[in-house]
């Protein structure tokens, strides 16, 4: 039997099979946050995965970047989310939710209190956005101060801590694909000269506090955490050092002893290599593109406990039964993927 069928351990968890969805960006919330009216029935529709890590959520007003992203900082969003997670336990999944904050990944249009973005340096991504007016440049985003680096850090601990309330069994922390944490970690992107700017072990920082005040605040077993090592997009660099970077970062969380590390992983064996052997729990890789042949080839070898999958469960809500029967599985249609009702995100057909 192909081993991403058995049961595996995560955190204080027991996960029925090692399958993971992949947090994917819908943007189908309420303009105030709140998950949208088909939330719940979605992530069930999904819940044959092992553990499903919901769409990236924002931890303050600040945090969003996107049209209709859901929050997870206010009674509302608690109320909303709480569908979700029910519905999800149902049907016997696991069920994180993705904090992710946007940084200069923003548009003041997108935001509900329609400010400038913050991010570690004015530095604009050189990049545009979608809004309700159509797409526009990103403007430069405002250099946070020390206090309000720390103060951001504690948005995310009191997110963690709220996402606990709405019935989510954990939190990934989103330090992946340009956001907020890889601002910090790029020295494109991050031109400081506090404890937060300057050296590895200060572009860091930032993830690593992140990481403390949420396991402090909900339990590292509860907590994970994605990064995608060697990503360059919307402006980010991660310089000659990233290799190092993230040996180091990786060595340093490993020290919390968290539930999960999820990388996305963009080609660099040799690094994804030395990560591993960095990392003590429980390792999710996410290869982009993965063909489906190769389901399952990274934790038959032992290189990963998970694989996570995101436009393939996104297309199957029985996206387990179809591999086991080996099933045809159905396209994914862009279209639908942001925004919209429920075609193309909770109309996509099951096996008979």
């Amino acid at each position: 039997m192909n081993k991403v069928f058995t049961p595996v351990n995560l955190g204080r968890y027991t996960l029925t099979n090692r399958l993971v969805m992949a947090p994917m960006t819908r943007s189908r919330a309420k303009d105030d946050g709140t998950p949208g009216a088909l939330a719940a029935l979605y992530y069930s529709q999904r819940a044959s995965v092992g553990l499903i890590i919901a769409e990236g959520t924002q931890p303050s007003d600040d945090g969003q970047g996107y049209l209709t992203t859901p929050g997870i900082y206010t009674d509302a969003h608690v109320a909303g989310w709480k569908k979700v997670t029910e519905a999800v336990h149902e049907k016997g999944s696991r069920f994180f939710i993705q904090l992710m904050h946007a940084g200069r990944m923003s548009h003041p249009d997108n935001t509900p209190h329609h400010r400038q973005g913050v991010a570690p340096s004015a530095i604009a991504p050189g990049a545009p956005m979608y809004t309700a007016t159509g797409m526009q440049d990103i403007p430069e985003p405002r250099a946070l101060s020390t206090e309000e680096v720390r103060q951001t850090i504690q948005d995310f601990r009191y997110a963690a801590r709220r996402a606990i309330e709405a019935g989510a069994d954990g939190v990934e922390i989103h330090g992946a694909n340009g956001y907020l944490i890889h601002q910090f970690l790029a020295p494109s992107a991050n031109t400081r000269t506090d404890e937060y700017g300057g050296s590895i072990e200060n572009r860091a920082r930032f993830a690593i506090d992140v990481a403390q005040a949420i396991a402090e605040e909900i339990g590292a077993d509860r907590t994970g955490i994605r990064l995608s090592p060697g990503m360059n997009m919307w402006g980010i660099d991660e310089g000659n050092e990233s290799e190092e970077l993230y040996r180091y970062l990786t060595g340093e969380l490993n020290k919390f002893g968290l539930a999960y590390l999820h990388i996305m992983h963009m080609g660099n064996e040799a690094l994804l290599s030395d990560l591993r052997q960095r990392w003590s729990s429980n390792l999710i890789l996410n290869r982009p593109s993965r063909p489906r042949e190769q389901i399952g080839q990274d934790v038959n070898s032992g290189l990963a406990e998970l694989e996570s999958y995101g436009t393939m469960v996104l297309a199957n809500p029985d996206f387990v039964e179809r591999l086991k029967a080996d099933a045809p599985m159905n396209e994914a249609h862009r279209e639908g993927f942001f925004g919209g009702t429920d075609k193309f995100y909770t109309d996509y057909p099951v096996l008979a």
